[in-house]
């Protein structure tokens, strides 16, 4: 498939002009731009360049780590399974990186239970270990 770098890079230069920018906490899942990637990194999709990202920390009301999340079922150390809406969803370990609040769609799909997102935390720390 061809990556379409020149639609995303537009959408990039209206990303970081946005104004009215949301409001977020850990352990939310939003909607999020994160564009086109590079060779096997994960990449967003539609016109919005979006999927499901989880925060995992906040560091200021603009910065704050998260993970892309998937529907597609993987067994394996780089990904945890969970359900979240009466969905089956993996969080991608592999994909933790700093996203910037502008990134962040309107749409918020909710927020993940404590005991599930203290489960993926742990699994990040044995993972980064």
């Amino acid at each position: 498939m061809q990556k379409d770098f020149d639609k995303w890079s537009k959408k990039k230069k209206e990303l970081d002009t946005k104004d009215g920018l949301p409001t977020f906490k850990e352990r939310e899942i939003w909607w999020c731009s994160i564009g086109i990637n590079v060779g096997h990194e994960e990449n967003g999709k539609g016109i919005e360049f979006h999927r499901p990202i989880l925060v995992i920390r906040k560091f200021n009301k603009r910065l704050f780590w998260g993970v892309p999340l998937t529907s597609q079922i993987k067994d394996n150390p780089h990904y945890h399974q969970f359900t979240f809406n009466g969905k089956e969803q993996c969080a991608m370990l592999t994909h933790l990186r700093l996203w910037d609040v502008s990134r962040l769609n309107e749409n918020k799909m909710g927020q993940l239970g404590k005991r599930e997102f203290t489960a993926i935390r742990n699994d990040l720390k044995n993972y980064l270990q």
